[in-house]
């Protein structure tokens, strides 16, 4: 992996310890923040709506982490795929180990959550208070149950107008949520966001709340 500090440019494939969990860290110079993601059921780090979602947030000086949850082993067992606990420990596990990299040194954390990958993302922020914001694309925020409330960093939740199901899921958990938060609607957009234009509409909104909010995050800290 290049790369000797936060301020310059890292790019390389990683192997998150403890569980050898294979991952892609990507840092532009002079980021302002990493972005973890958390993929949903069935996916993976190679996710191409999350790498092409990754590009566009590293265009935008954000760094980006995209890493496998799961060990092959462990996808084999289809139970674990949405093990929301099992997925937010291993979450909490690469953040851990991404703040005691060098090259993650001042630099606020976000979490990008799909599916099932959002309700994980936001049972790791119920956890501990060391991200600045979290967005949810077409997520099950509502599998996070009771860690809903507890959830201090700003949280976007965005969903397709046509997904009607984990759009009505998405307002019941914006109700249980007591952080800034906010629901943006993509409208005539289904769950994958296959539609034209609609996953630039998501990069979009993502983007814009990354931005707005890592910085006053890390000015806290």
């Amino acid at each position: 992996m290049s790369g000797h500090s936060a301020r310059s440019t890292t790019h390389g494939t990683v192997c998150i310890p403890p569980f050898g969990l294979p991952g892609s860290l990507d840092i532009p110079a002079g980021a302002k923040g990493i972005i973890l993601f958390a993929h949903g059921s069935g996916s993976s780090r190679l996710s191409p709506r999350n790498n092409y979602v990754g590009k566009a947030l590293r265009d935008a000086g954000l760094g980006t982490l995209l890493f496998d949850l799961l060990t092959e082993e462990e996808e084999a067992v289809r139970a674990h795929v949405f093990d929301i606990e099992l997925l937010a420990g291993r979450l909490s596990t690469a953040a851990e180990w991404l703040v005691a990299e060098p090259v993650a040194a001042g630099l606020s954390l976000g979490l990008f959550g799909a599916s099932t990958g959002a309700a994980a993302a936001l049972v790791a922020a119920a956890r501990a208070d060391i991200y600045g914001a979290i967005v949810s694309r077409g997520g099950r925020p509502d599998l996070a149950g009771e860690a809903l409330s507890l959830v201090t960093a700003p949280t976007l939740l965005i969903v397709g107008g046509n997904d009607r199901d984990v759009l009505a899921l998405n307002r019941e958990a914006l109700a249980q949520l007591r952080c800034t938060k906010e629901l943006a609607i993509v409208p005539g957009a289904t769950h994958l966001f296959e539609e034209p234009g609609a996953l630039d509409q998501v990069i979009e909104l993502a983007r814009d709340w990354f931005l707005l909010h890592l910085p006053q995050a890390g000015k806290r800290a």
